[in-house]
């Protein structure tokens, strides 16, 4: 017998450092080669990694949380001598092994043991293999209905228990997880959870931000009673529901032509040269919630795009970032974002600026109440926008008067298309 040392690869970008965010393996377990051993979190991804060789593990680097160097010591095996080694290649070259987790294949080997290891080998994210281990379900059992066969959220919420038709749809072998599952939901003991990955990054981001930063807060309703009628009457067009438009796109639109007259709001700050970087594209971030937290994938040149192009563009990047499957350079390098809750999107926000960032639109929900028109009391469609500016950069003056234009765009809906 010998040892193996599988060294932490380079997981790309120019990453010199990546933290540990969930074993799969504990010392002591037999694991066959591509079997996976966990995942490391960089700023943008989490990367599930696969076993190199077959052997018994008899050391691992940490704990989930602990931050490790590329090209240090990951994991120790135990091998048989034949296939021993004392290195895994140079940290330099990226580990065969080494797949974003919404990308990871399923190898071809001659071996029996192998092929039955990666028959089981169920693509999801790392929070919905963490959320089915803890609950003891096995997500072979699960149908994916994601790109390949993906596990996605709404597939494990419904296995559990979501809907009376996918228990029914469960094998009987599940009924008892499933079961332990909900009665362990229903306890009432303190639960210790570390923040790591993803959700540690976006502590810190969050706390840096507001520390940072002085935010000013500009509040606007707006009545979108003629914005709805339109989006009503082009959807009435569309026959695929998954191809309508929501208030989104036309949101944004009215922002992109907004930024024209104020580009100041269309800016990032560099504050290690103590630069401001005023872009004349808008690469639009959309703060978009997922089953591993906030993300802002980016939907690039923007004011380049029409309506329909624009909303399938906004669909897209954020499904991909629900389920993983978005691209690192998809994540990064958006000049402005717009949030949106959607129907829980509530009265007022107050938005935290995405850095490097100088602004951000929060669009609160849209309810139908009574306002004075033309002297009379009439039922109209209200939303408030909430926007925060970074007030280093940005004057109350000029953001406020970004907003009433866009205001002005929505409440008046051909402005949004007449040229310029």
């Amino acid at each position: 017998m010998s040892e193996y040392i599988f060294k932490l690869p380079d997981l790309g970008e120019g990453t010199v450092e990546s933290e540990i965010g969930e074993w799969f393996i504990n010392v002591g377990d037999q694991v066959n080669e591509e079997d996976l051993v966990g995942t490391m979190m960089t700023d943008k991804a989490a990367v599930e990694l696969s076993s190199p060789v077959s052997g018994k593990v008899i050391k691992l680097a940490g704990e989930p949380g602990d931050v490790i160097a590329v090209g240090a010591a990951l994991v120790v095996f135990e091998t048989d001598a034949s296939a021993a080694v004392t290195s895994t290649a140079p940290a330099d070259e990226p580990a065969r092994a080494a797949q974003p987790a919404a990308n990871s294949e399923v190898a071809e080997t001659n071996t029996a043991a192998t092929n039955t290891s990666r028959a089981t080998r169920v693509m999801t994210s790392p929070a919905i293999r963490r959320r089915a281990k803890e609950a003891g379900i096995d997500l072979a059992e699960i149908t994916g209905s994601g790109p390949g066969g993906r596990v996605t959220r709404s597939d494990f919420d419904n296995f559990v228990g979501g809907s009376s038709v996918a228990a029914k749809a469960a094998p009987a072998s599940a009924a008892p997880k499933v079961a332990a599952a909900t009665a362990a939901a229903k306890g009432s003991q303190t639960k210790e959870i570390k923040v790591i990955g993803l959700r540690r990054i976006i502590a810190e981001r969050m706390a840096t931000a507001t520390r940072e930063i002085p935010h000013f807060t500009y509040v606007e309703e707006i009545d979108i009673t003629e914005l709805e009628a339109l989006r009503q009457h082009l959807n009435g067009k569309v026959a695929d529901s998954k191809q309508r438009l929501t208030v989104l796109p036309f949101l944004c639109i009215a922002l992109i032509r907004a930024l024209r007259e104020f580009p100041q709001c269309n800016t990032t700050y560099d504050k290690d040269r103590n630069v401001l970087l005023q872009h004349a594209a808008v690469h639009l971030g959309v703060a978009t919630q997922t089953g591993d937290g906030l993300k802002v994938p980016v939907v690039r040149n923007a004011d380049s795009l029409a309506l329909q192009k624009l909303a399938a563009e906004i669909r897209r990047v954020s499904e991909a970032a629900r389920n993983n499957s978005i691209r690192k350079d998809e994540l990064s390098g958006s000049t402005i974002t717009i949030t949106s809750l959607g129907k829980l999107g509530g009265i007022v926000s107050t938005p935290v600026i995405n850095q490097p960032e100088v602004g951000i639109i929060g669009v609160n929900r849209a309810v139908e109440r009574p306002v004075v028109l033309n002297g009379q009391v009439a039922i109209r469609l209200m939303m408030n926008l909430s926007s925060s500016f970074d007030h280093r950069f940005v004057d109350g003056y000029d953001a406020a008067a970004m907003i009433q234009r866009i205001r002005e765009m929505l409440q008046h809906p051909a402005m949004i298309f007449l040229p310029d």
